[in-house]
């Protein structure tokens, strides 16, 4: 799992490669988010289309991002879902608690 971070003004985009299969490297998804959060940057964008696979793992631990930001005042935002990733929100219902976009860029311009 590879975790590139840019910014764009007061955003963090979070380009995710591999899989979020548990273990460290999902662990580190959320502890980047923490730190992000920690730093007072509390819009972030976590861009998904590298992503081949996730399991309840990996979606603990982009729960536990969305967490984190939402209780330091701030919003995550999912960007490029792949039909695998996203037909596992489907299955789990958990796609009507994410804010998803088919862009970076379309959810970058969605902060208000």
């Amino acid at each position: 799992m590879q975790i590139n971070e840019e910014r764009q003004g007061d955003v963090a985009i979070l380009t995710l490669k591999g899989k979020l299969m548990g273990g460290p490297e999902t662990q580190a998804v959320h502890e980047k988010v923490k730190d992000l959060a920690d730093n007072k940057v509390l819009k972030v964008v976590i861009d998904l289309a590298k992503v081949k696979w996730m399991n309840s793992s990996g979606l603990g631990a982009v729960m536990g991002s969305m967490t984190t930001l939402k209780n330091a005042g701030g919003e995550l935002k999912l960007a490029n879902v792949t039909e695998k990733v996203k037909s596992l929100f489907i299955i789990t219902k958990l796609i009507t608690l994410f804010d998803t976009h088919d862009s970076v860029g379309d959810a970058v311009s969605s902060f208000s």
